[in-house]
């Protein structure tokens, strides 16, 4: 039986700033939290990144996640949203870092790939698989709480896959089997050795 680990996802936003906190078990996942920070109504934008930076640590203190996993902002025409939100994003990504958490970032295209198949799915299509996958009725009232949902998933689903290269370099099955020696069945190894 493997110990549970504890995912914090976040869907970086200057308005809500979406988080999930899934519980893995036995490579099974289960939602333990997931809503937004909201900040729509402080207008000073550094006073919005102290909000943020506080938060991510209170979340990380109340449920002491093993890893923690953040979206990429979305690369759209306006340099200052950009600019914003890519403060917010290093805002939380350093609450995780003072935290001694490892950081793993997502392009939006890849975390909808990996939740529904299609790097083109809208947030609803995505909410529909998250339902599915983790056994979920009620809707929640921002996407921005199921992005960062979705962002969770992905980096479970991109952590214990034998395929993953997020975050390692591999070269070739002598490498693969150097760095994963848990993952060799001993029978087969000792047949080919005789």
């Amino acid at each position: 039986m493997n110990k549970p680990t504890v995912i914090l996802g976040i869907d970086p936003g200057t308005i809500f700033m979406g988080y999930a906190i899934l519980h893995i078990e036995n490579h099974e996942p289960r939602l333990g939290e997931m809503s937004v920070i909201r900040l729509a109504a402080v207008k000073d934008i550094y006073a919005r990144l102290e909000i943020i930076h506080t938060s991510i640590k209170n979340i990380i203190e109340r449920y002491q996640p093993d890893s923690f996993a953040i979206e990429a902002p979305f690369f759209g025409k306006n340099v200052q949203s950009m600019l914003k939100l890519g403060r917010a994003q290093g805002v939380a990504i350093a609450a995780a870092m003072q935290a001694s958490l490892s950081v793993t970032e997502y392009s939006p295209k890849k975390v909808k790939q990996s939740i529904t198949g299609n790097g083109n799915a809208d947030k609803e299509q995505v909410w529909k698989m998250l339902q599915t996958i983790l056994k979920l009725e009620e809707k929640p009232k921002y996407f921005d709480a199921t992005d960062a949902l979705a962002v969770a998933l992905c980096h479970h689903y991109q952590s214990s896959s034998v395929l993953n290269t997020s975050g390692t370099s591999l070269k070739g099955w002598g490498d693969f089997v150097s760095k994963n020696p848990e993952r060799i069945d001993q029978k087969s190894k000792l047949k080919s050795q005789n």
